[in-house]
Order: structure tokens, then sequence, then C-alpha cells
């Protein structure tokens, strides 16, 4: 799937609110190396930077326009294209921030133990992933995708996305990798200016776009349009047109 660093980067203030509140929380005091799996177009890197400005930082991202956004945002920070199942460094690092990255990566049970192998002792995973699969922007989503005449091409959309474990799950598996975790989970609400429009052009960023790349133009056009419908319905306006979006997250925090 294709990623635009200009739509993910449309809802910046709103995305960085759980990077700040993630990197606030990571135990680790000294940190000389750090690095940033599934860096998007720089926006978390940056804040990564700000947390720890002593630190050598790294970005990596499998998005060629993500990862040329970063490199024009930070351009004295050495970003790579790269897939986090296959990232062959070894570390050791300080800090592996994955900021709403590991929702697109398969295997949690084994990719965590192997991301916790390359931090130096005392070094921590910092962790955020959306929660909301069953918020109705996503079921939404998953409902018009099956009730339109692209149903057939759009019945694996949904499985782009890896499942979600539960945080017991998560506190298991990275307490028996042997790592100290914190697990904690917030619903952010957003008020977004534009009505249900501003939904859908947020999730045009992230969760939909395994369901637009296998359409055609003019379908994307019917698809989105019936989808903000939908939408305008669950998430009904406020009198000065602003929408406030519940999103969920899960984040943890393992430390070596």
């Amino acid at each position: 799937m294709d990623w635009s660093a200009a739509q993910y980067t449309r809802f910046e203030e709103e995305r960085n609110r759980p990077i700040r509140d993630l990197l606030a929380r990571i135990p680790t005091a000294n940190v000389e190396r750090a690095a940033d799996i599934g860096c998007g177009p720089g926006n978390s890197t940056e804040l990564l930077r700000a947390r720890f400005p002593q630190a050598a930082i790294t970005g990596m991202d499998s998005s060629t326009d993500m990862i040329a956004a970063a490199r024009k945002r930070l351009p004295d920070v050495r970003f790579d294209v790269g897939d986090i199942a296959t990232w062959p460094d070894p570390g050791p690092y300080d800090v592996i921030l994955a900021n709403a990255v590991l929702q697109w990566v398969p295997d949690h049970s084994t990719l965590l133990p192997a991301l916790l192998g390359k931090l130096a002792a005392g070094g921590s995973l910092a962790v955020q992933m959306p929660d909301n699969l069953e918020e109705p922007a996503h079921r939404l989503m998953r409902e018009t995708a099956s009730a339109g005449p692209w149903a057939d091409r759009l019945s694996n959309a949904s499985a782009a996305r890896t499942a979600r474990l539960g945080a017991d799950r998560y506190f298991q598996t990275l307490r028996e990798a042997g790592a100290t975790v914190d697990v904690w989970r917030t619903t952010y609400f957003h008020p977004l200016e534009g009505g249900a429009a501003a939904v859908v052009e947020w999730f045009k960023g992230s969760g939909l776009r395994p369901f637009l790349e296998p359409l055609d133009a003019e379908e994307k056009t019917a698809f989105l349009a019936r989808y903000q419908t939908e939408v305008a319905r669950a998430h009904p306006a406020l009198p000065d047109g602003t929408v406030l979006l519940p999103f969920p997250r899960l984040f943890f925090i393992a430390t070596r």
C-alpha cells in the first residue's frame, strides 16, 4: 500500500499528542542510541530527538514517500527504507520507538521479543497502537466495503491491519521475554473542524488506505461519499460544525 506523507500530516498536532505521552513515560535515562521504526514523515523522530537531545537517532519506514518527507524535515538524521519484520540492525539501542505502526506488522508474539533483543541493558521499547477497530469510523469502513459493488475486491481489506492482542497478552509476552512492562490505554477525543468530511480526511491518511487502494478513481469517489454519509450519522457535528472523534490507543513500554 502507498502512504502519503502530505495526507498523514494534515492532522499532525492530533497525531503527535500520543507520541508525547508515550515518550514522557520512558524510564531509560542515559540514551545514547535511539531508533524510530515506522517513523513516517519524521514527526515522531523530531519528538524523539527533543526528548533525548544527546542521543544519536535513526529512522526507518517502509514508505519511500514517508522517508523522503522525513529526510527533508530532519536532514541531519539518517533515515532508511526498511521493513520492521525483517529489520537486520542488531543494535544495541537504548530506546526503540514504534509509534502507530505495529498494527501493520504481523506476528507480534515473535516480533516483540526480537525487538527487545536489539535493546541495550536498561533500554526501552516504546509502542503505541490505535485500538479503534470497533469504533464507528472503522466499523463503517467494513460495512461500506461489504455493501457496494466493490465488495468482492474489498473482502480482505480489513486483514491489512494486524489484529491487536489483548493488553494481558502483550504484558505476558514481554515479561516472559525478560522485560519490565508498563501498559495502559487512553481514549483521546479529537475536535475536528469540518464535520464528517474531516473524519474522512483523517482516515484517508491511515485506516482507509487498504479499502481505497484496489478501487479506481470513480469508485474511490463513490466509496468515500457513501462512507462519509454513514460517518455523519454516527458522529453528528456540534452546532459549530466540529466533530469530536473518539480515538482509543494502547500503549506499552518494555524495559530490559
